[in-house]
C-alpha cells in the first residue's frame, strides 16, 4: 500500500492568509496537532498547535508566524512505512504527500497509517508478502512470476517503488497466496534477487521487522 492510497480527503491544508484563529479551530475539529500550509499547491511546512497556542494575536495571519516541518514529508509512491517512519521520528500525527512536481497532495494521519497496518495484518492471514530489491534493469515480473508459479504459488498483487536505501535500485512487494516461502526465497536468491522483507503468519525481518517494532513504540507513548 502506498502514499497516495492514504491520503485524507476530509482534511485541507491551510492557506497562507488563514488567521491563528481558525488554523487552531480546524485543528481541535480534526483532532490534530498540526495542519500543512500551501500556496499554489506548493507546501510550505506546518503549522503547529504547540506554536499557535501561546500566540496571543489570533487574527494575524499563517504569513506572519514560522511554520515548522518544512522538509518533512513523502512522496506518493512511498509505501505506507515510510509514512509511519515519518510520522514517528518527527512527533508528527500528519505526514504531507508530494508528487513528482513538488506540488502538495494531500496529508496522512497517523490514525490512517494504524488502519492500513491493521488492513496489512489482515492480507498476512492469507498469505504473504515478499520485497525485493534489485536494479532497475534487472527487472522483469515475467520471470519473477515465473519463478514463484513455478513453486506452485500465485502472485496476488504487486507494486514498484524506488529503494530509498538504493537509488539504482527498485523495491517490488508482493502479495503471495502461500505462507511458506523458503522455496521461493531460495529460488529467486538463485537468480540474483535481494530478498529485504517477508511478511508471514505474523512473523518479519529485516526492514519491515525495524518499522514495526517502530509503531510498536509509538503506540507506548
Amino acid at each position: 500500500m502506498i502514499a497516495e492510497e492514504l491520503i485524507n480527503q476530509m482534511i485541507p491544508p491551510l492557506k497562507l492568509y488563514d488567521t491563528v484563529e481558525k488554523a487552531l479551530r480546524w485543528m481541535d475539529e480534526f483532532r490534530v496537532n498540526e495542519l500543512p500550509v500551501v500556496s499554489n499547491r506548493k507546501y510550505l511546512g506546518m503549522a503547529t498547535e504547540q506554536d499557535l497556542v501561546d500566540l496571543t494575536d489570533r487574527n494575524q495571519t499563517l504569513k506572519e508566524v514560522e511554520l515548522d516541518y518544512q522538509d518533512v514529508h513523502v512522496m506518493h509512491f512511498q509505501h505506507f512505512y515510510d509514512v509511519m517512519e515519518a510520522a514517528i521520528k518527527n512527533k508528527i500525527q500528519v505526514v504531507p504527500v508530494l508528487d513528482e512536481m513538488q506540488e502538495y497532495m494531500g496529508i496522512i494521519t497517523i490514525n490512517d497509517t494504524l488502519a492500513a497496518f491493521g488492513q496489512m495484518s489482515a492480507l498476512q492471514g492469507q498469505g504473504s508478502i515478499l520485497v525485493l530489491s534489485m536494479p532497475e534493469r534487472d527487472y522483469s515480473l515475467s520471470q519473477i512470476s515465473r519463478l514463484i508459479e513455478e513453486e506452485n504459488t500465485k502472485i496476488l498483487s504487486a507494486y514498484v517503488s524506488p529503494d530509498e536505501l538504493d537509488p539504482y535500485n527498485i523495491k517490488l512487494t508482493l502479495k503471495l497466496n502461500a505462507t511458506d516461502l523458503s522455496r521461493i526465497i531460495a529460488t529467486l536468491e538463485r537468480f540474483q534477487y535481494r530478498i529485504t522483507a517477508q511478511f508471514n503468519d505474523g512473523n518479519s525481518f529485516d526492514v519491515g521487522k525495524d518499522r514495526l517494532d517502530m509503531l510498536f513504540k509509538y503506540l507506548d507513548i
